[in-house]
């Protein structure tokens, strides 16, 4: 994907902080596509994994460790 997309730039007349532009909106166009990612706040207001196991379980490892 990043590379049919870096393939169809144009190159040609661009000074490198103008290439150096391009090449990052080339590859955050393709991250947003590829990993789902949006800006913006959460839609929810704790972690979706966070639950008492795991709790529990970082409570026992800082109880080992001394944390």
């Amino acid at each position: 994907m990043v590379k049919d997309k870096l393939m169809e730039a144009e190159w040609k007349y661009l000074d490198v902080n103008e290439h150096w532009q391009q090449m990052t909106n080339i590859m955050m166009e393709t991250a947003q596509v590829t990993c789902l990612l949006r800006k913006g706040p959460c839609s929810y207001k704790e972690t979706q994994w966070w639950n008492k196991e795991t709790a529990e379980a970082v409570k026992e490892k800082n109880k080992k460790y001394g944390n």
